[in-house]
């Protein structure tokens, strides 16, 4: 049989890594893997630039491999980096909710407009919307320098008729692209649907300049296998299906180091672990309990407000190698702060300014753990850090002293806050409910660039042992070329009305009263695999998580049934990564 091939592509906010993983059915192999830095100005060149050096790291013979690949899957920290920076897109977000309820109040941004009218909970129009005023601000948006617009309303899973108006008053008026909120939950939580749509918006070009470009490289590259990007749940969907909803990758990053970890270590199999991903600009992390990643069944959380998105549990900070040294004040009083900004490589690697990186050089000899040439030009750090040092009356080392502290210090707060709000409410994993136990780490893996620097100093603030599975440095593109796609579904039956809608599908269709669960359940399955197969993800094994039927009155005072079924391809890897 021929060989056939797996890629994985991990674009990072100072990296891009790429691994080639072969194998037919038996475990897998690390063919080859390559690592260049991230050129923010130019996504296709640094694509181009990681597949070139993964062809030349197969060298001969063993280069016709990449045109055996079935399947590319991609991993990306840029729209999370954005946002925990601050560098996203400006949004305009358009809200509607009806009477009783003040959608203001769930308003993010500083350009949020109220658009009259309303749905009830069933969406038979209150009010008809007024989107005059609306139309006014989108026209004014543009200039105030708004690159998308999101429409929600409170109802819109059961009737998007206002929100699809909403969204043409906006597209008329200011020519911007338009997220609506129903396409991407049918979920009935109004400020979780309003922050998903605010963020879908808010990185969607990003997210989209990045998949042209690797979409443009790997046709370059001669590779045709259908792109696949990485979910926040740990899945992996085409990238026809994620150009429309970009907040379901905001953490394909932190999710490809979950799904490379359990490819790169069986440890994970027993007990609880916390995942430490440090790269250049961010720090992410998550829990495993018993060889399966912790869910957030609340939400990914963005900037402190819960989303609609499915998603492990897991925090990113903005603490990585190459994050800024800030300091306030002076001698030893003087504060130094690490992060969250990130401008640049370290001075070690050509950056104009200090960073994190540089201050673990200054502190570490020439025979420190990783002192080679992960840790670039010793001397360029050590220069640097004495001249900021100097500026504010400290010591080289004390003031890198206090960075790595502070740094430090944000990381063990981040991970309590993690291991406290997971324990907080019952646990669930992509394998169970784990209901009955507590998730208490008693090891901690490591991963990203900077973990030989760090991870003696991580073991002591964190009061954890500390280790890094193999291939710790290309972690993320392993998990994001092992995942296995997935896609989930919410579908909604009201016997009453008459209508089975699929929101995310923009999808209605006429039933009959008696319509009952089971067959909800089975359209549901027949709806999922048909949209899979069209994106390019055939023969995907569907199953129901979710099934709820409650008995209501219509308006003519006849009972009738309330539906709703989601559905989904359960997330996972196609096995773990044999031994070098």
């Amino acid at each position: 049989m021929k060989e056939s091939a797996v890629l994985g592509i991990d674009a990072g906010g100072t990296h891009t890594d790429a691994v080639l993983i072969t194998g037919n059915g038996a475990r897998p192999r690390l063919a080859a893997w390559a690592k260049v830095g991230t050129r923010h100005d130019d996504l296709p060149a640094s694509v181009r630039e990681v597949l070139a050096a993964l062809a030349g790291e197969l060298g001969g013979r063993d280069a016709a491999l990449l045109s055996t690949v079935k399947r590319v899957t991609l991993g990306a920290t840029l729209a999370v980096n954005a946002l925990v920076q601050g560098r996203a897109d400006s949004v305009g977000l358009a809200l509607s909710a009806g009477p009783g309820l003040d959608p203001a109040r769930f308003g993010l941004g500083e350009h949020v407009c109220v658009v009259p009218g309303g749905l009830d909970h069933r969406g038979v129009e209150v009010s008809p919307p007024q989107t005059g005023e609306l139309a006014r601000r989108a026209a004014r948006w543009r200039d105030e320098g708004v690159a998308a617009v999101a429409c929600v309303g409170k109802f819109s899973p059961r009737n998007p008729a206002h929100e699809r108006a909403m969204g043409a008053a906006a597209v008329k008026a200011s020519g911007l692209p338009v997220t609506l909120g129903h396409r991407l939950s049918g979920q009935l939580n109004f400020p979780r649907r309003a922050a998903t749509a605010y963020y879908n918006a808010a990185v969607q070009r990003l997210h989209n300049d990045f998949l042209d470009a690797v979409e443009g490289a790997l046709s370059w590259a001669g590779i045709h296998a259908v792109p696949h990007l990485l979910k926040a749940d740990g899945g992996a969907a085409p990238t026809s299906l994620s150009r429309r909803e970009p907040v379901q990758s905001i953490l394909s990053g932190p999710a490809a180091s979950v799904m490379g970890v359990m490819a790169l270590c069986p440890e994970t199999e027993h007990g609880c672990s916390l995942l430490l991903d440090m790269g250049g600009t961010t720090t992410d992390m998550a829990l495993f309990l018993d060889g399966s990643p912790v869910i957030d069944r609340d939400g990914m959380m963005l900037r402190g407000r819960r989303t609609l998105v499915r998603a492990m549990a897991s925090i990113s900070i903005g603490v990585g190698g190459d994050s800024l040294l800030a300091v306030d004040g002076a001698g030893q009083n003087a504060r130094v702060h690490t992060g969250p900004l990130r401008q640049g490589p370290a001075l070690a690697f050509g950056g104009a300014r200090p960073t994190l990186l540089d201050a673990l050089n200054t502190l570490d000899g020439e025979d420190a753990p990783g002192a080679s040439a992960d840790r670039g030009n010793l001397a360029a750090s050590r220069e640097g850090v004495a001249a900021l040092a100097a500026a504010h009356g400290l010591d080289a080392r004390a003031l890198a002293q206090k960075a790595v502290d502070d740094a430090l210090t944000q990381v063990a707060g981040a991970a309590r806050e993690l291991v406290e709000g997971v324990n907080a409410r019952p646990i669930y994993t992509l394998a169970a409910l784990r209901a009955a136990r507590e998730a208490r780490p008693q090891r901690v893996w490591l991963v990203g660039g900077p973990a030989d620097c760090i991870r003696r100093r991580l073991s002591a603030a964190l009061g954890l042992p500390v280790a890094s599975p193999p291939h710790a440095a290309v972690a993320n593109a392993v998990g994001a070329a092992l995942t296995l796609p997935t896609a989930g579904l919410e579908v909604y039956a009201d016997t009453g009305l008459g209508l089975l809608r699929a929101p995310a599908l923009d999808l209605e269709e006429r039933i009959s009263r008696g319509y009952t669960l089971d067959a909800a359940e089975r359209r549901a399955r027949e709806l999922l695999a048909a949209h899979l197969a069209a994106e390019g993800a055939p023969d995907a094994v569907v199953e129901v998580v979710e099934a709820n039927l409650f008995a209501t009155l219509d308006d003519g005072g006849y009972g009738s049934r309330d539906i709703r079924v989601a559905c989904q391809v359960a997330p996972g890897i196609a096995g773990r990564l044999a031994p070098a």
